[in-house]
């Protein structure tokens, strides 16, 4: 069955999620894929977007990553609060969607503004 743009879209965005999550855990794909019981390459294809991600592996995906299901879908965490989200938490959401390199620029800035503001 052939899926929407959006449909595979979504997945790419998943596949970097879980990349960089498990890159910033030090978990390698082969130790995530026996964790899963799926093979390495089953791994690779959930990180390019190649595969999709059974609804089954989320939650336990999303704890060995150390994460919530919704952070892994890219939903924010449900909160107490009512109301829209301070622009800084919005801010935050879209700069974990960047790449990498992105976000690391942004934190040398950060870091920057902040160390002068201190």
């Amino acid at each position: 069955m052939a899926i929407s743009d959006d449909e595979r879209t979504f997945f790419i965005e998943l596949g970097t999620r879980i990349h960089a999550l498990r890159k910033a855990r030090r978990i390698t794909q082969v130790q995530l894929a026996e964790q899963l019981g799926v093979s390495q390459q089953t791994v690779t294809a959930y990180e390019s977007g190649k595969r999709r991600v059974p609804i089954s592996h989320l939650p336990r995906l999303a704890r060995l990553l150390g994460t919530s299901v919704e952070a892994l879908l890219g939903e924010p965490a449900p909160s107490g609060k009512r109301g829209p989200q301070p622009k800084i938490a919005q801010q935050l959401q879209q700069i974990e969607a960047l790449p990498k390199a992105k976000q690391r620029a942004i934190s040398q800035v950060l870091d920057s503004v902040i160390a002068a503001h201190q």
